[in-house]
């Protein structure tokens, strides 16, 4: 039996040291390609010969008219007015679908995980259309609200299945000592929720700091864009690519994500762990 457990160990711990390699590598050359001179992948090593930061000073010296300040203004102010409109709207959903009982409650959250299997690019055309018939093309708020929207069915599930969680003998208690709906809500909910509210930030925040597809349909003026889509037009150029730039870029689209997620550390794994207890 000592055998056989030992075994199991030794190869889990394999399986994690591989998952490991499989995620650190690229991150590795990422980051050796950023310190490398030079514009191109192919004389670039994991460890610099003769490393540089000419490419993050380019980035932002503004040398051959890089926006990439401006890129990244763009982007954390989607993700962060993102990660506030989800954490709203989903809470207030997630609370209706968890505490009352309504005509039509289990069609609305099949049509929600229904929503989920629908990849977002399906409805670009509908999108596109959209954005022109309301002259939003090229608006951010639109944006906004585009992920706004998307993100809700998932994390309004994640959410619902935490407040299931919560004791309802907490909201009937309340509501004998005269609190209203809202007050159990903002009150006894809320600050239960935390773990939860802390996924959905990072859900919310990182979400359209990644996105390429939408934000590419919507925006199209170069003073609009988000650090997706003017990093790729640094390699997009079939004369003038610069992949060493790109992925100095790149690297500092971490630096937002690894912010929020030391702030949100200690709700994030519990949270993480409770959205699927009850459905």
């Amino acid at each position: 039996m000592k055998q056989k457990k030992f075994i199991r160990l030794l190869l889990s711990y394999l399986l994690l040291a591989f998952m490991v390699c499989v995620i650190i590598y690229p991150l590795l050359w990422t980051v050796g390609a950023s310190f490398n001179p030079g514009n191109s992948l192919i004389s670039t090593s994991i460890i610099p010969k003769n490393p540089s930061l000419v490419h993050y000073q380019e980035l932002f010296a503004g040398k051959d008219s890089l926006q990439y300040v401006q890129w990244y203004k763009n982007s954390l102010k989607i993700s962060l007015f993102t990660m506030v409109g989800t954490m709203i709207s989903v809470s207030f959903t997630a609370y209706a679908f968890s505490r009352f009982r309504f005509k039509g409650r289990k069609h609305g959250l099949t049509l929600f995980l229904l929503l989920q299997m629908i990849p977002q690019f399906s409805a670009l055309i509908a999108l596109f259309v959209l954005a022109q018939m309301l002259g939003l093309m090229n608006s951010h708020w639109l944006l906004i609200m585009l992920y706004i929207g998307g993100l809700i069915p998932m994390n309004t599930y994640l959410m619902k299945g935490y407040m299931d969680s919560i004791p309802i003998d907490l909201d009937e208690s309340a509501r004998i000592d005269g609190a209203s709906h809202t007050r159990i809500f903002l009150q006894i909910i809320m600050p239960l929720s935390k773990p939860m509210l802390a996924v959905v930030a990072m859900n919310g925040f990182t979400g359209p700091l990644g996105d390429f597809i939408l934000a590419s349909t919507i925006l199209r003026t170069p003073d609009a864009y988000t650090l997706p889509i003017g990093l790729f037009n640094l390699v997009n150029d079939v004369m003038g690519a610069s992949y060493t730039k790109f992925a100095a870029g790149a690297i500092l689209i971490s630096i937002p994500v690894a912010f929020i997620f030391v702030l949100l550390q200690r709700h994030f794994v519990s949270g993480l762990t409770a959205g699927g207890t009850k459905g």
